[in-house]
């Protein structure tokens, strides 16, 4: 394990994390020190404890509405998908139709062709 000195409201920590998870944990120190500061600067100084529960509430509310934010966007991705494949079994059905249309023309076109043949002899 690795041992990072963290730094919140002022004060140093000491966390341990994982080799290599040293930078990751530092930036989410700075993200949890940077919510305590604005809580800071708008309720002033109301205890350690209590900045930090309140911008740990305040982080898991942007956390939720951020996971509300992806399911909606996986619902949609979901939707379209469905819609394309609904666009892609009727662009096949109107293949099937067209090409259907043109074998009817075709034979048409060549039974005409063999009576006007007949007709000339």
């Amino acid at each position: 394990m690795a041992q990072v000195v963290v730094r919140v409201n002022d004060r140093p920590y000491t966390m341990e994390c994982g080799h290599g998870e040293e930078e990751h944990l530092l930036e989410l120190a700075q993200l949890l020190d940077s919510e305590v500061s604005k809580l800071k600067r708008s309720v002033g100084q109301v205890g350690d404890i209590r900045l930090l529960l309140m911008a740990g509430i305040t982080i898991a509310d942007k956390l939720s509405e951020a996971l509300r934010h992806i399911e909606a966007l996986q619902d949609e991705v979901a939707g379209l998908k469905d819609a394309r494949m609904a666009a892609i079994e009727r662009s096949r059905a109107q293949e099937d139709r067209m090409a259907e249309q043109l074998s009817n023309a075709a034979a048409k076109l060549e039974t005409l062709s063999r009576e006007h043949s007949v007709s000339e002899d």
